[in-house]
């Protein structure tokens, strides 16, 4: 054993591995690192307006301005679609306040605060899950970006178009799209560099370049169509039960865009200076944004169609349609491919930013709980720039017209693991969480349940699942019951819902320690914690809930008797 520690590859080992508190064992650098760890006041330095901010920038991104194309396709009027807009994501920034408020209160990211629901080790899965997903979405996000890219060069030389190709057949591209890819994926590299309380810059950036570049569209759109076109004049095709189910479908599409941000918004909302900040300024301006992109989206398209013929749904294609006329063949002059080509940047941009907010962060910060011994945030967000490289987007979705659906479809099954922890912590724990041990990795950690495993939560989160499985597989295109296919069209609302009720009801059954008889929040504590099993009042109860010390003797009382201690597991 001394040999294998005093060996070369432990020499290595020891020069990779990142910072992380002293005295752990090695259970705990399992389980710890500086980017796990609950954050410090010192770098708590995201205010309400960033989070505004950070939620104008993201709105405005390509599948924002297409959200309500499906809808209107589908057989709803314009309003009816914006209506849809408004009411799916007032939902989801109730969800993502929900989830952000564990966050924003205790200063911890997505991995640990799954710790308290699906038990030490038994969070691993979920955190893979989601970590898995981020990789694939950022490399089909990245091919996106990269075609805002190609509009760029091509408005400022127009032979780009004609670039002679040199990938074979069988890619799945060609050279331009590839190159313009690949110019995106490099340019995106500096921006994981930063760390997460610092990058708020970058959202304050797109928030006011952004915006004004879709107004600008907006208008241009409205001028050269000499009107708002045909759209907005068109009246719903459906009617009765019919229109209900379009409108439910369509609430549940705005939703399913907003999935995995509802489980990762701890991820960003820990970086809070007061749990405050990351509640009213994501409430009211995830609808505001959303709604107001998804409106843009519906007027310009409505303008194409005057335009070109028919509408035009992807700004994309619009943007290239201003650039060479597809009836007249005739390119546009120097003042218009200077429009394309803000435009397009302020598309690439915006693409910079939600790949950065949903998937290189997300992705980081699953990996740092992964493997926090050598990975941390940011080596996490390289790892997953290079598999969104590796995976050949390009080739899934050139040879899959189903790949978006599988991956949309998929998304919704993280409602079954947001509702395990939005149950665990406003309902059974009533917002009480003992810190130190969420990274404690003994078997008396009130988080270790069984072999480190919750089966309580894993219970709730396979009947989650399960409830909406069978229409999961009717939406990938196979035969179905048409009360499968009900259930799916609220499939974000059965899964959350069965998964929380039965985390209740097994809790019920089974109580679990470490929780509160009434509601206690006691993140006000936590300042710069020690997780070391020899750190200074460790094993003590009354200290275990915040910062290591509480203010005087009777409040740490007062946070024992309140403790409701269950039958532990065995």
């Amino acid at each position: 054993m001394e040999k294998l520690e005093n060996s070369r590859l432990a020499y290595f080992a020891n020069k990779i591995a990142v910072s992380s508190e002293p005295g752990l064992t090695n259970a705990q650098l399992m389980l710890h690192n500086f980017d796990l760890k609950p954050v410090e006041p010192e770098r708590r330095q995201w205010g309400a307006w960033n989070f505004v901010g950070f939620w104008i920038s993201d709105s405005f991104n390509i599948n924002t301005w297409m959200i309500s194309s499906s809808m209107v396709a589908n057989g709803l009027s314009w309003w009816q679609s914006w209506l849809c807009v408004w009411i799916g994501y007032v939902i989801s920034a109730t969800f993502i306040c929900m989830t952000g408020r564990i966050g924003a209160t205790y200063h911890i990211p997505f991995p640990v605060v799954s710790r308290a629901s699906f038990g030490i080790w038994g969070s691993l899965w979920p955190v893979f899950n989601r970590a898995a997903m981020a990789c694939i979405w950022y490399g089909v996000q990245s091919w996106i970006g990269g075609e805002c890219v190609t509009l760029m060069i091509r408005s400022i030389w127009t032979s780009y178009e004609n670039v002679p190709n040199s990938m074979p057949k069988s890619s799945g591209t060609v050279t331009r799209d590839f190159v313009s890819f690949f110019l995106f994926w490099a340019c995106s590299l500096p921006a994981i560099w930063f760390p997460v309380h610092k990058i708020r810059h970058l959202f304050t950036a797109k928030a006011f370049f952004v915006p004004p570049a879709g107004v600008a569209f907006f208008i241009w759109s409205i001028v050269k169509a000499h009107g708002i076109g045909p759209i907005v004049h068109q009246p719903s095709s459906k009617h009765g039960g019919a229109l209900g189910w379009a409108m439910i479908q369509g609430i549940m599409s705005s939703i399913a865009n907003f999935a995995t941000l509802i489980v990762n918004d701890p991820d960003f909302a820990r970086f809070a200076r007061k749990p405050r900040d990351a509640l009213w300024s994501q409430f009211i301006t995830i609808p505001v944004g959303f709604a107001v992109t998804s409106f843009i989206g519906i007027i310009v398209s409505s303008s194409s169609a005057v335009i070109y013929g028919d509408p035009v749904w992807n700004p994309l294609d619009l943007l290239t349609y201003f650039l060479v006329n597809p009836n007249t063949g005739k390119t546009a002059n120097g003042p218009a491919r200077f429009g394309v080509f803000i435009i397009s940047f302020a598309f690439a941009l915006a693409q910079l930013g939600t790949n950065i907010a949903a998937n290189s962060v997300s992705a980081g910060t699953d990996m740092t709980a992964l493997l926090p011994r050598y990975l941390n945030i940011r080596r996490g967000g390289y790892i997953c720039a290079a598999v969104g490289l590796a995976m050949c987007p390009w080739n899934l979705l050139s040879t899959s017209n189903n790949f978006t659906t599988y991956l949309s479809a998929y998304s919704v099954f993280l409602s079954s693991i947001a509702g395990v922890i939005i149950c665990d912590y406003y309902v059974v724990r009533r917002g009480y969480y003992q810190i130190k041990d969420l990274y404690s990795a003994r078997k008396t950690s009130p988080y270790y349940f069984t072999f480190g495993f919750h089966w309580r939560g894993y219970t709730a989160y396979i009947c989650g699942i399960l409830i909406n499985i069978v229409g999961f597989v009717g939406a990938i295109g196979k035969p179905v019951p048409q009360g499968a296919k009900y259930i799916y069209n609220i499939n974000f609302f059965a899964g959350f819902l069965v998964a929380s009720l039965t985390y209740w009801i097994l809790c019920k059954i089974s109580p679990i320690p470490a929780c509160s008889e009434k509601w206690m929040e006691v993140g006000d504590e936590i300042r710069n914690v020690s997780v070391a099993y020899g750190a200074e009042g460790y094993e003590d109860d009354s200290v275990s809930a915040g910062s290591g010390q509480y203010k005087d003797d009777e409040e740490g009382q007062t946070g024992i008797r309140e403790r409701q201690v269950g039958k532990e597991d065995f």
